[in-house]
């Protein structure tokens, strides 16, 4: 009796690890849609749409189209202040030092990013009065001419700007933290 019921525990522990390795070995079929088994054909991906319309996120790994206007130093829009912010920090330690083009495009945008964020603030663009001011004069003296040859001529209040905000955000933790 006793060799009859180790055989059995053994062909049990056998038979559970071989459904979890078939169950670990195989690709899960996505979920189907709430409308039922008709529903299916209309809603599968199109193998020729972009990944954006088969519910992927765009990648910015992706090449831009000769067409494509996108502009990588363009600020998002939605951001909180908060996160504005810590991508604006993470412009200090850089300089010109490397890629000049790169570094005051980046700085531009965090800058751009961040007077956007102040402004649709649940708490309002009067809660931050002395940054947005900064930013405007910033922009005024620019024009809306984001060119490496523009952001290098005014290199000087980019960076002072950018260090101006990051001093008065230093003052003001609750509004980043």
């Amino acid at each position: 009796m006793t060799g009859t019921t180790s055989v059995r525990s053994t062909a049990l522990v056998a038979a559970v690890l071989a459904a979890l390795a078939v169950s670990c070995g195989t690709t899960p079929e996505p979920d189907r849609p709430a409308g039922g088994p008709g529903t299916s054909a209309t809603t599968a991906a199109d193998p020729t749409a972009p990944p954006e319309a088969a519910g992927a996120l765009p990648d910015d790994s992706a090449p831009a189209t000769a067409g494509s206007t996108v502009d990588p130093y363009a600020p998002s829009s939605g951001e909180k202040v908060r996160d504005a912010f810590a991508t604006l920090q993470a412009t200090l330690n850089d300089s010109c030092a490397q890629d000049c083009g790169y570094f005051l495009g980046r700085v531009n945008k965090e800058l751009q990013e961040l007077d956007q964020a102040m402004k649709n603030d649940p708490k309002g663009p009067g809660h931050f009065p002395e940054p947005i001011r900064k930013m405007t004069e910033l922009n005024e003296r620019l024009g809306g001419d984001a060119s490496f040859e523009n952001l290098k001529k005014h290199e000087k209040q980019l960076i002072a700007t950018r260090d101006f905000i990051n001093t008065w955000m230093q003052d003001h933790p609750d509004d980043y933290r």
